[in-house]
């Protein structure tokens, strides 16, 4: 009799399957992505050599030497910080070089505790004076990131009329025209933001979570990396996506002729590649009653036709409840290293 195999379901759950579980739900995964996404399977050679990473014995895996690729964040630092939860109580000077330089980083990031640009705004000059003063103590390039969160543009929190209460009052382009008038604030926001650190020689930017209000969230970043770009042709530019396909919340934005809503990684890499951005980071959503099988092959098979058609860097999202990893608090070591192998070595993509 076959020895179980441990591993776990999308919510962290740890579960015993057989070898012929998983190797269906590998199946089973691959081929809900090629049909959601009219995409390619994955390969029989792909599905076994995913089977063998998820299957390793270790506790931890890792990609074969000559094959690590750079990892990024969107805030890691944060959880070091007196400002998140019960963080360690550092300053924000002080986690940014912690994570530098005892766990390595190839890269940090300076973020807001709120994550958001709009609120950011208000407090530029302050921004402004620890992005400098930090960026003059590190050696790993220094991006500066938040959500664009288009939300907070709706009443009662922003100006904008609220579609959420719109469309169920059947408003349907009063609410379309509060999403387009969010939009515009939120592009200008960003690139003002922009133009301020710009100016006291930012490294990079990170547009993370882009699309979480949907196409017009979306439209919003893709413009703002427009702009970033004409002022600054040479600035690095980060557009994370908030899930595997952008919700139509408007249903008729447009980026240079091609409608937002629906689109699935392959094509939303090259409309952030015509948009200018420099890292296109794709988030594959994790049902979390599957198993990890499941969700790792899913992920998988989506992010590597993005990599596939794309002429820049693709960075995967290994984080909560996101391209195979579980959703819940805290990380678990065997799926964020199974994961990341998978996505190194199967999907394809330059970094994490």
């Amino acid at each position: 009799m076959t020895k179980p195999i441990r591993t776990r379901m999308g919510d962290g759950e740890l579960v015993m399957m057989s070898a012929e579980e998983i190797k269906e739900e590998v199946l089973l995964g691959t081929q809900d992505a090629a049909d959601r996404g009219n995409i390619p399977e994955l390969t029989a050679q792909e599905l076994e050599q995913l089977f063998d990473i998820i299957t390793e014995s270790g506790r931890i895996v890792s990609v074969t030497p000559g094959e690590e690729v750079v990892v990024i964040d969107d805030g890691s630092t944060l959880a070091l910080t007196s400002e998140y939860n019960d963080g360690a109580a550092l300053s924000r000077s002080q986690a940014v070089m912690t994570y530098q330089n005892c766990c390595g980083a190839d890269t940090v990031l300076l973020p807001h505790n709120d994550f958001s640009y709009k609120p950011i705004k208000g407090v530029i000059n302050y921004e402004l004076q620890d992005y400098h003063t930090i960026s003059q103590l590190t050696t790993a390039p220094l991006f500066y990131g938040a959500q664009p969160n288009m939300g907070l543009y709706y009443q009662p929190d922003g100006p904008c009329a609220n579609p959420s209460e719109l469309l169920p009052q059947g408003k349907i382009e009063e609410a379309q025209q509060a999403q387009l008038d969010a939009a515009k604030m939120l592009t200008d926001d960003i690139v003002y933001i922009f133009k301020e650190l710009n100016s006291i020689g930012l490294e990079g930017i990170n547009l993370d979570t882009s699309g979480s209000a949907g196409d017009a969230d979306f439209m919003a970043a893709l413009n703002a990396c427009v702009e970033i770009k004409k002022i600054n042709p040479e600035m690095p530019v980060i557009v994370g996506i908030a899930s595997e396909f952008i919700l139509g919340m408007h249903g008729k934005v447009e980026f240079e002729g091609k409608r937002l809503a629906g689109m699935y990684p392959h094509e939303q890499v090259k409309t952030v590649e015509a948009a200018g951005a420099s890292i296109f980071g794709p988030a594959i959503n994790v049902n979390t009653s599957s198993s990890f099988p499941w969700n790792l092959s899913r992920a998988v098979t989506f992010i590597k036709a993005a990599t596939d058609v794309s002429n820049i860097p693709v960075h995967a999202n290994v984080g909560m409840g996101v391209n195979g990893i579980p959703m819940l608090e805290v990380s678990t070591v065997d799926c964020v290293t199974r994961a990341s192998k998978a996505l190194v070595q199967i999907a394809k993509v330059d970094g994490l």
